[in-house]
């Protein structure tokens, strides 16, 4: 394990959780409902703590943290404007665009924690796991809001 290889790892799941931040961010001022716009910042919060945690190991490494966001999440966000003037801002439609965004995130942190596992420490490992766990969660809340609207 290289420490560059590490800092890449960690960067990677850093613009990921950039991705988070700015697509909660916006998903919560494009929603009229409250309980989705306080969920959402609760999201786009849990990701500003992974980001900080990823950074300071990307730190500790010698490295710098990337501020960039996945070239995947650039395009998701303009999906999800189009989506967003198509549908009127509806809750279904939302949280669709979100649970695309949580595959992405929970395809990530998996990709990581399985195949990259030798270019992390045993304390990022852990991290990692902690972050993933969260992230996990927060993908089930998405989906059960959705379908419990698609439901209803």
């Amino acid at each position: 394990m290289s420490k560059e290889e590490s800092i890449e790892v960690l960067n990677t799941l850093l613009e990921i959780n950039n991705d988070r931040i700015e697509g909660y961010e916006k998903a919560a001022t494009e929603t009229e409902e409250e309980d989705l716009r306080i969920l959402f910042t609760q999201f786009a919060g849990t990701s500003k703590k992974c980001r900080e945690e990823l950074s300071s190991e990307i730190t500790k490494l010698g490295g710098a943290s990337t501020d960039d966001t996945k070239v995947e999440g650039k395009v998701f966000r303009v999906w999800m404007d189009i989506k967003t003037a198509l549908t009127g801002n509806s809750s279904r439609s939302i949280l669709n665009s979100c649970k695309l965004g949580e595959e992405a995130a929970v395809a990530a942190y998996a990709n990581a924690i399985t195949n990259l596992i030798d270019d992390l420490t045993d304390e990022q490992e852990q991290l990692l796991k902690a972050q993933y766990a969260l992230i996990l969660a927060e993908q089930s809340k998405v989906v059960r809001m959705r379908d419990t609207l698609v439901d209803s």
